[in-house]
């Protein structure tokens, strides 16, 4: 048996909680759904509440599974027709008119019966299709519904996903073009080092999530059909029906598919497509949760030294008690969902290692959840990176004051060199740059002053011969950065534009909250 009651409603009422997908979700259905209000009485989650798209979560509404379970049977039916069962074409009617109008109350009256929820809703079609009733499911396992339909919403939850990555990538590269050639200090183990620009470091952000692109575009190339394989996928009671016509049933697998929109299907399966393609699907939108948290962190330190700051609404608060504060809480956003979508890979992986021969049910309520809460929270993860890349401040005389603190630190070895082409000693001169440094840093560390390295050196007869002002020159230490930035712009970010362009344009989206 599959799940009770309980948990079907539950999940429904979250995938619904939201009156902006309800409303879009009756929008795509002939028929008016019968959908609960919103309660403050019980949990609602906060995915479709406070952050996911109402794409996204129509995407794995009921409304949607459900019809796509009809759209599956009628597909079904509609190629046994074809390959010469006794199915006339008023059955089909019948199933075609009914796809979307759906009584989940009705549905619900049933599984609270039968205890499975394929069959419940089997009987609620048939309710409405009479004539029709008896084929409807015919030769099927309830995988065929449920993990097709899966597999659908994965493909569509994919090209959403496509989209939203696109969009940031788009941004981004806007920025890192923007200030390709402002220098700023670099950071190894998070200690001062060689300067960058701004732009470049962007481009680091950016080129995780064109990996990321990648890895979407290759899991919906890869991604096929279950198709119709019975049982445990031997596809024995089909075999029966076409009377031991090995080529029917074959061609049965294939038109079911064609007309769900797949040209490919898994080589072999049990009852259910193997599990390795939820894990691999799970661990690229973990992906994308690990590009956007490196990045989120990266601003939420930028911001406390402010040098960047995310986008910051006329009103916003930042504490109920230190009213001066402004904290990047778009950014702290992005990386608590990340960190939530990375932990679901671990259940992906969990479950395509325990699966028991040729299938067993400790899969599906976990999948349940997993699935589309991974999908639901990338999503929101992306539509909240938009509206900061998109909204970014960058405040270049803090950046250049922060620089300018550990500059002559960073252009002693300039300063050395120059010191020698000037007739010094490089021991000596060596020496007295590292006895000038630490008297300077004890001056910072020990009594709250400013480095005074540049006025030491200024002062000692061994360098007064030697340009210190033109050592300053941060543009002296960002190396090809600028250029980078271009050669990243030209050869990775305008294929992307290209590519998707229909997919480019418009304003980042207001946040829910």
């Amino acid at each position: 048996m599959r799940h009770f009651l309980w948990e079907t409603r539950l999940c429904w009422l979250q995938i619904f909680c939201c009156r902006e997908s309800m409303l879009t979700c009756r929008k795509r259905s002939k028929h008016r759904l019968k959908v609960p209000p919103v309660s403050h009485e019980i949990y609602q989650n906060p995915l479709n509440t406070r952050y996911a798209s109402a794409e996204m979560s129509g995407i794995w509404s009921a409304q949607k599974k459900h019809s796509t379970w009809r759209k599956l049977w009628v597909a079904l039916a509609e190629a046994q027709q074809e390959l010469g069962l006794d199915i006339s074409d008023a059955q089909l009617n019948e199933l075609r008119s009914n796809v979307d109008n759906i009584d989940f109350d009705i549905a619900a009256k049933h599984e609270r019966e039968v205890r499975h929820d394929v069959m419940a809703h089997v009987h609620t079609y048939k309710e409405l299709c009479p004539e029709a009733g008896g084929i409807i499911h015919l030769g099927a396992t309830s995988c065929y519904v449920t993990d097709n339909s899966e597999l659908i919403q994965i493909r569509e939850s994919l090209e959403l996903t496509q989209a939203r990555l696109v969009q940031v990538i788009d941004a981004l590269g806007s920025f890192a073009e923007q200030y390709k050639d402002l220098p700023c200090l670099g950071f190894t183990h998070l200690q001062p080092a060689q300067p960058t620009t701004v732009g470049k470091r962007a481009t680091l952000w950016c080129y995780d999530l064109v990996l990321d692109l990648q890895e979407v575009e290759h899991r919906l190339a890869t991604l096929r059909f279950r198709g119709v394989k019975g049982t445990t996928g031997t596809q024995a009671t089909f075999l029966s029906l076409f009377e031991g016509d090995h080529e029917k049933v074959c061609q049965l697998d294939k038109l079911v598919a064609e007309k769900m929109g797949f040209d490919q299907r898994y080589a072999v399966t049990g009852q259910t497509y193997s599990r390795k393609v939820d894990a691999q699907v799970l661990a690229t939108l973990s992906g994308i949760g690990q590009s956007a948290h490196k990045a989120a962190s990266d601003l939420r330190l930028l911001q406390s030294w402010k040098e960047i700051e995310e986008p910051k609404a006329d009103k916003q608060i930042g504490s109920s008690a230190m009213a001066y504060k402004f904290n990047p809480m778009r950014s702290e956003r992005i990386c608590a969902l990340s960190r939530f979508a990375i932990s679901l890979a671990q259940n992906g992986d969990q479950t395509a290692a325990t699966q028991w021969m040729e299938r067993t049910l400790d899969d599906s309520a976990n999948r349940r959840l997993s699935l589309p809460q991974s999908f639901l929270a990338i999503d929101s993860v992306l539509l909240i990176y938009r509206n900061v890349a998109s909204g970014l401040r960058v405040y270049p005389k803090i950046i250049e004051k922060r620089l300018n603190e550990v500059l002559p630190f960073m252009a002693t070895e300039e300063i050395l060199m120059a010191g020698v082409k000037a007739g010094g000693d490089r021991q000596d001169l060596h020496e007295a740059v590292r006895i000038h440094s630490v008297e300077s840093d004890k001056q910072v560390k020990e009594f709250g002053k400013e480095h005074d390295l540049m006025e030491r050196l200024g002062n000692d007869a061994l360098f007064a011969n030697v340009d210190l002002t033109a050592a300053l020159d941060a543009r002296k230490y960002i190396g090809r950065a600028p250029e980078q930035v271009d050669e990243f712009l030209s050869d990775v970010i305008s294929p992307i534009r290209k590519q998707y362009e229909s997919q480019l344009g418009g304003d980042a989206e207001e946040l829910k909250v």
